[in-house]
């Protein structure tokens, strides 16, 4: 059985985008994690501003996000 994630914030299933966006951001080894909706909030930025973020970091190879 796969554990699922949950958003610290809202409770909301975290995806692998958002986790993987967490661990960048704020360390592999941080126990935050957030939906991409509440890490926008957090971070002050738009959603579609981390996914595109998170697409480069795709496309620089990070394992995060393969």
């Amino acid at each position: 059985m796969i554990a699922v994630t949950r958003c610290l914030v809202c409770g909301e299933q975290v995806d692998r985008t958002s986790k993987g966006l967490c661990q960048k951001l704020f360390g592999e080894k941080a126990k935050k994690r957030l939906c991409l909706r509440c890490l926008a909030n957090e971070l002050e930025v738009e959603e579609s501003e981390l996914l595109e973020k998170a697409e480069e970091f795709k496309k620089a190879g990070c394992k995060l996000f393969l």
